[in-house]
């Protein structure tokens, strides 16, 4: 009679599926959610970090190369034409005239931890040519107001610096004026030459310290880089795919630590409901043993 009863009892009737639990919403909703984290690490995450390295490595290969070349003429490294990544950190000097009246500042950057502008001020060259020149930043008390700073100086100058490609504005803002100074987005001497009027050619120079109508130097962005967190974006893609990885194990452990306490709730159930059919079996044999008690009597 007790395998009887325990073959029809509700709990294991209900571990008869031992995962239809992971159909509910919440699961549902907590694999999905899972899922795409999973996904998202291993698939664009971790990839772009990856990425990210591959572009710093390589520029920093430029750069290294760029460094081993003394510094040239202009006219000789880009004889015509603007600066190319062929060229890009090439050392270059260049005889010519500052042309202040179309300088234009690039806002919306932070050196030192403080907001500040990049002052990008076109020189003609002697031969005719007109090159943007990147004469360093100045910092302000925020990136809204321009503070004052030295303008250029006057007649001929020969400066030196190191050649860079021109930066994309992935919205292609246009230039505008506020604060009575010229702006821009990002460092892009198309679209200061759209703004002026003159023929200045693609690139600029980022000048170098020490050079006539300099600021507050650029750095030199990847050694920079390389030497305060070294390895940085290789080190986010392994966190992402860690973090990955961390998602499954949590996932997994949760599932099969749902499935051990429904066992043991099933089990338990079981366990009642054996001894409440043991009971129900002992009081209806003393029943019977009263009944026949009476009908003997």
């Amino acid at each position: 009679m007790f395998y009887e009863v325990h073959a029809r009892t509700p709990g294991e009737n209900a571990y008869r599926g031992p995962v239809r639990f992971l159909l509910r919403p919440a699961w549902l909703a907590l694999i999905t959610t899972v899922t795409l984290f999973v996904i998202a690490c291993y698939a664009l995450l971790a990839p772009w970090q990856f990425g990210r390295e591959a572009e710093r490595d390589t520029e920093q290969h430029a750069l290294d190369a760029a460094s081993t070349i003394p510094p040239a003429p202009l006219a000789q490294v880009l004889p015509t034409g603007g600066v190319t990544a062929a060229v890009d950190w090439r050392q270059v000097s260049v005889t010519g005239t500052y042309l202040p009246q179309a300088e234009a500042l690039v806002r919306l950057r932070v050196y030192d931890g403080k907001p500040a502008f990049e002052v990008l001020t076109p020189l003609r060259a002697t031969d005719g040519r007109i090159v943007a020149v990147d004469r360093g930043y100045i910092t302000a008390e925020n990136g809204a107001v321009v503070p004052p700073y030295p303008a250029p100086p006057a007649g001929e100058v020969t400066i030196s610096g190191r050649l860079r490609v021109d930066e994309t504005d992935p919205d292609h803002r246009a230039a505008f004026v506020a604060d009575g100074r010229r702006q821009l987005y990002v460092t892009d001497s198309r679209i200061q030459a759209a703004a002026t009027g003159l023929p200045i050619m693609e690139g600029y120079l980022a000048l170098a310290t020490r050079q006539p109508g300099v600021l507050s130097p650029l750095p030199v962005e990847p050694a920079a880089a390389q030497s305060t967190a070294p390895f940085t974006n290789f080190s986010y893609a392994l966190q992402w795919l860690t973090f990955g990885a961390i998602a499954v194990f949590a996932l997994v452990y949760f599932v099969r630590l749902e499935m051990l306490q429904r066992r043991a709730t099933s089990g338990a159930t079981r366990r009642r409901s054996a001894r409440s059919a043991e009971r129900a079996a002992f009081r209806r044999e003393l029943a019977g043993e009263d009944a026949e008690h009476t009908d003997s009597s």
